[in-house]
């Protein structure tokens, strides 16, 4: 039987571990913590599907056009046609899960309007889509652990995988209980490790999503796409811990932006772009408020308690407990705030990187989005990535037992490296220096950027990259926040990198010095690391489906 070793266990980690079993494969699904405290759970807004139940003659070619759109036309026609034309079947199995959405009189599931589309075809569960559909992928997941097809590993952090001569062999994990170093075989490694807030410190994702998996896959060799593409949610606001998300479903049941000129309101959005100018898509929404440089307000009171409290009841307790707002009648402060990766790790149709046997799915992979990713599209994406791999893997000769190379020798070395990270003279503590590239990267990779911000940013992240293995390690830390910093900088050093090479603007991608859109430039960023070099390429050949 194969063993699929699965390395995440959000809604794209559970589904692709679900799938394997479908198939008759086991999974090992590795994780730091449970499902229940994954970032999916945090998602909101809804998940798309073409189901026209409001009657504007919606279609799957809709689908596919407004995602291409979204994402300036470099997210690949292929990937996003199987994406799009997969969702009301993708729907329909979660529903047979017991996700339960949220239903219109008739019987019918409710659709709601999302920035970028054309149609409603947002279908949504109340407040807490990703929280429905992750209890219905835990219990689905329950039932093949029952059956020893899913064996859960918690409590263990991804320190790097065992890749020889370009093929991936397994994983390498700090085991929080034991304190050791551990190595897991398998036929094929797929990483489902979210998206990279902790690079930017603080944003509306989660920090545990912090992208040290994939800079420390960068540097083992695995290459990277386009990762000067980082979405900027418009409608934030600022708790002491954290950017609070106020969903898009806001806007989509009618919200309005605002700002105050001499005691009147300008709503700019409508003014720009017309009646639906408040859902445009998020770079377009975000660019726009940059470029106001004021306070911005989102108004939903017009809409009455009653309707607030059944369409958007999240929106209006998370501002009456973080900032004692009460949104039916008072306007609510917001802001861009960095929301969702499209870069990631590079991956081809089947979801495989460049290195044989490992693959990635969900937010960590780059494929579906492009240049911006359509609100809705990224639930669809995690569930069908999930599966676009496990059924990839499934097709694989499996891998031999005497075929694995001896990988003891770079388990003793990995685990002296850490033990010594304790004993460091420096004064630069890891805790500083991760604080320092959160501040630099928000500083050097905001809405809109230049070739001399760039060039800092590189510089800046260069020296503390250079300093990364002399870094003092704070013994109040477990191990893995300690050396998890080399490779989250390396992450943010390429991403600086990626942006500096695309010297145009495209979707979330800004730069004031090249404002145009270039034909030149209408292909994904891939960056790759050898040898202490970091070189681009524009992936034109198409490797990479986009």
């Amino acid at each position: 039987m194969k063993r699929i070793l699965v390395v995440g266990s959000g809604i794209s980690g559970l589904t692709t571990a679900i799938e394997c079993a479908y198939r008759g494969m086991k999974a090992i699904l590795v994780s730091p913590f449970p499902s229940e405290r994954s970032q999916s759970v945090l998602a909101a807004g809804g998940i798309n599907a073409v189901l026209d139940h409001k009657g504007e003659q919606d279609s799957v070619e809709a689908h596919i056009e407004d995602t291409l759109k979204g994402g300036c036309y470099i997210a690949g026609d292929q990937a996003v046609t199987g994406l799009c034309k997969a969702a009301p079947e993708i729907l329909e199995w979660l529903e047979q899960l017991g996700t339960v959405f949220t239903r219109m009189e008739d019987g019918k599931i409710d659709q709601r309007a999302f920035g970028g589309q054309s149609r409603r075809r947002t279908c949504y569960c109340g407040a807490s889509t990703g929280k429905q559909i992750v209890t219905a992928l835990v219990m689905e997941a329950r039932r093949f652990e029952a059956q020893g097809l899913i064996e859960r590993r918690l409590w263990t952090d991804f320190h790097s995988a065992l890749i020889r001569d370009g093929v991936c062999y397994g994983a390498r994990f700090y085991n929080e209980a034991a304190r050791t170093l551990d190595d897991i075989t398998a036929d094929a490694v797929v990483m489902a490790v979210g998206g990279q807030n902790a690079l930017f410190g603080k944003t509306t994702g989660a920090t545990q999503c912090d992208g040290y998996a994939a800079g420390k896959l960068f540097l083992q060799g695995v290459e990277l796409k386009n990762l000067e593409f980082i979405q900027y949610h418009p409608t934030t606001i600022m708790t002491g811990q954290k950017k609070m998300l106020i969903s898009e479903a806001a806007r989509g049941e009618g919200g309005r932006l605002y700002y105050e000129d001499n005691g009147n309101r300008v709503y700019f959005m409508e003014e720009r772009f017309g009646e639906r100018g408040n859902l445009m898509p998020r770079d377009v929404v975000s660019g726009t408020m940059y470029e106001m440089n004021r306070q911005i307000w989102l108004d939903v009171s017009f809409l009455g308690k009653k309707k607030i409290m059944e369409r958007i009841p999240e929106v209006y307790e998370l501002c009456l407990k973080y900032r004692g707002l009460d949104i039916t009648k008072e306007s609510i402060p917001v802001e861009p705030s960095v929301h969702f990766f499209m870069g990631g790790l590079a991956v081809n149709l089947l979801h495989e990187t460049n290195i044989k046997h490992l693959y990635a799915v969900g937010e960590c992979a780059s494929m579906y989005h492009g240049a911006n990713r359509l609100g809705g599209n990224s639930l669809l994406a995690a569930v069908y990535s999930g599966r676009v791999a496990a059924r990839a893997i499934s097709e694989e000769e499996p891998v031999s037992e005497n075929a694995i190379p001896d990988f003891s020798s770079g388990l003793e070395e990995d685990t002296r490296s850490l033990q010594a990270g304790f004993g460091s003279k420096s004064k630069f503590s890891v805790v500083y220096v991760k604080n320092m590239l959160a501040e630099l990267m928000q500083k050097h990779m905001g809405i809109v950027r230049d070739e001399a911000d760039l060039e800092q940013g590189i510089a800046d992240t260069s020296y503390l990259l250079d300093i990364s293995d002399q870094l003092k390690y704070d013994s109040s830390e477990l191990p893995y926040f300690n050396y998890s910093a080399k490779g989250i900088l390396a992450l943010g050093k390429a991403a600086l990198i990626s942006a500096k090479s695309r010297q145009e603007t495209r979707g979330a991608h800004v730069r004031r010095d090249y404002p145009e859109t270039k034909d030149d430039y209408g292909a994904a960023t891939i960056i790759s690391y050898s040898d202490g070099v970091f070189k681009t390429r524009l992936d034109k050949e198409g490797r990479y489906e986009s």
